[in-house]
């Protein structure tokens, strides 16, 4: 028996028909989703009787379109739910943006990737403006390296083996001068973005240490090349750091210095 085998492919596919209803941000056709799954219309259509039947999509009978339900809201309560830990990281990206004036994000590791989980907005008119659940690759980010930096040697080369995809004129795609970016993250504590997930911006992060060393969750700044230049990215380091470090304190780990 193969790993796949314990896979149920089957249930794959209704979770990719429910990532993509949920990509939406307006109702979708069965069309629409079979195109962008490259799925045959009846494989789709029976995928979203399904979910439609269990209660996480809710098909309208006059446009014949698709959307969410809010018992999907349900599957994510606890996980989203208000604990000491995100009232914590709340107060202290309060701090950052009173101090920076721009909007930053606490963002989590979610396998090869980075999720956005928390956010308060700047005053910044200019801004670059990312939404809670919004994703980012881990080679090609701010957040993503400064995350991906402190985390096993081994976990760090299944990244560079899974590929790394040019998504701006500065990605770094060449395994061993990711690794030298790896090991200056480290030395230095922080990572900058620098037009590498984007041609038109620019970023930094910090990662946040727990009890044990543990490393999960950081947070970032972003915002329009023209505005974060790399001298503004400069500024801003200090009290990005300031702030990752009062919350490494305050969630029991021994912050970068």
């Amino acid at each position: 028996m193969t790993a796949n085998d314990d896979i149920s492919t089957t249930a794959l596919k209704a979770l990719r028909v429910l990532e993509a209803v949920a990509a939406s941000s307006h109702p979708v056709s069965l069309s629409d989703v079979a195109q962008a799954l490259s799925l045959d219309k009846s494989t789709t259509y029976r995928m979203l009787n399904t979910l439609a039947g269990a209660g996480y999509v809710v098909r309208d009978d006059a446009s014949k379109r698709y959307s969410l339900s809010y018992k999907v809201v349900m599957l994510s309560r606890n996980l989203l739910a208000e604990n000491e830990t995100s009232r914590l990281s709340r107060q202290v990206l309060e701090e950052l943006t009173a101090a920076t004036g721009e909007t930053v994000y606490l963002n989590v590791l979610d396998g090869f990737q980075t999720v956005v989980i928390q956010k308060v907005k700047g005053s910044q008119l200019v801004a670059v403006d990312f939404q809670i659940g919004d994703r980012s690759e881990l080679h090609s980010t701010s957040i993503g390296k400064a995350l991906l930096a402190f985390q096993d040697v081994r976990f760090i080369e299944e990244v560079i083996a899974a590929g790394l995809p040019k998504r701006a004129s500065n990605t770094i795609t060449d395994p061993h001068t990711f690794r030298q970016e790896m090991q200056r993250i480290r030395s230095q504590g922080y990572a900058i973005d620098n037009r590498e997930f984007s041609d038109n911006m620019r970023c930094i992060a910090a990662p946040i240490f727990e009890h044990g060393g543990r490393v999960r969750i950081g947070i970032s700044i972003s915002g329009p090349d023209t505005r974060f230049t790399l001298d503004k990215l400069e500024e801003l380091k200090d009290p990005l750091l300031k702030a990752a470090w009062s919350l490494s304190e305050r969630l029991g780990g021994t912050p970068w210095k």
